[in-house]
């Protein structure tokens, strides 16, 4: 009878463990590693950051473009390279969705690097990988951590303008619980969410992303609010396409001022202070303010974490040969 109950017990074990395996891998995908490109194109990781160092010398911005090109393309059916598909007579691709049109950028330095990784080593390398791999260069460039990709996704065949649309990606306009549940679905804790927003602080931001803070709302600096409104005006159509640095103080550097600006009532976005407007995550913003250590390491886990989001990986999707169009 011991036996008997003994091994009942280990079954239940076995199975619960691979029942939790199986969720796990839902989200992300064991065949995702570091190392992945090591025998097969190991010159992937110096070919790619030439081209980005190249980019951002001649643009700081595109450090910000690039890094959120990823996060575009993970929020929409996973981290699958979808993001950069042109719209064919079958589908309609993801740039002219509300969140991206006129907004996204940086699809030119993706078809650069891909030239290059091409010539390394054809038809091995996804686009979605690049993706990945161009956004962590662009955070170590512009002064903020590294950390080792875990690689090996494929590319997506195709894609969906209505998934783009579905409200996945979160907008400027976001309240903190939205921007909870929505980080949340692709498996992102609030704490991932805080130290993600971090990103802000590096790119800039359309006149529209930004209007309705700067002329209707209370916890703002009045002198922050004045200096906005210089260059984007009250009225709809009017200078919308004016641009704003998402941090004040130092927008081509990745340090944690971002979180500063927050405490100090001038988060550019609606998105970036109602994380600290008296919310639950008012606490984290100042420990990320404090100290840069805690928001780098939060931030590298964060980042790997939004990578494992729902990756095409073995005999699925494709690689594609150029990253605009399915093979």
């Amino acid at each position: 009878m011991a036996s008997s109950t003994k091994f009942s017990s280990c079954s239940v074990l076995i199975i619960v463990t691979l029942g939790v395996l199986a969720g796990f891998t839902g989200r992300s995908s064991a065949q995702l590693s570091t190392n992945f490109y090591s025998g097969s194109c190991p010159k992937v990781f110096s070919t790619v950051k030439s081209v980005v160092r190249s980019a951002i010398s001649k643009e700081n911005r595109m450090g910000a473009s690039l890094l959120r090109l990823h996060f575009h393309d993970c929020f929409v059916n996973g981290c699958d390279g979808s993001v950069l598909l042109d719209d064919t007579s079958s589908f309609t691709g993801e740039k002219t969705a509300g969140p991206n049109n006129n907004s996204i950028r940086g699809f030119d330095v993706v078809d650069k690097i891909k030239t290059q990784v091409e010539k390394a080593c054809p038809g091995v390398v996804s686009c979605a990988d690049i993706l990945t791999i161009a956004a962590r260069d662009s955070v170590v460039i512009l002064g903020g951590p590294s950390w080792n990709v875990k690689l090996g996704r494929r590319d997506a065949k195709t894609t969906s303008l209505a998934a783009a649309n579905s409200g996945v990606i979160p907008s400027p306009a976001s309240t903190l619980s939205n921007l909870i549940t929505r980080f949340q679905a692709v498996g992102l804790s609030t704490r991932d969410m805080v130290a993600l927003s971090g990103a802000h602080t590096i790119g800039k931001a359309r006149c529209t992303s930004f209007r309705a803070r700067i002329y209707n709302e209370t916890n703002i600096d009045a002198s922050f609010a004045k200096t906005r409104q210089n260059s984007c005006p009250s009225t709809t159509g009017s200078g919308d396409n004016n641009l704003a640095p998402l941090d004040i103080q130092t927008p081509n550097s990745f340090d944690p001022k971002y979180f500063q600006n927050l405490i100090n009532k001038k988060g550019l976005l609606h998105s970036d202070q109602i994380l600290f407007n008296g919310g639950s995550t008012r606490s984290l913003v100042k420990t990320y303010s404090a100290s840069a250590s805690t928001f780098n390491s939060d931030f590298v886990k964060a980042m790997i974490k939004m990578g494992d989001n729902k990756p095409l990986t073995g005999s699925q999707g494709e690689i594609r040969k150029n990253c605009r169009k399915p093979n």
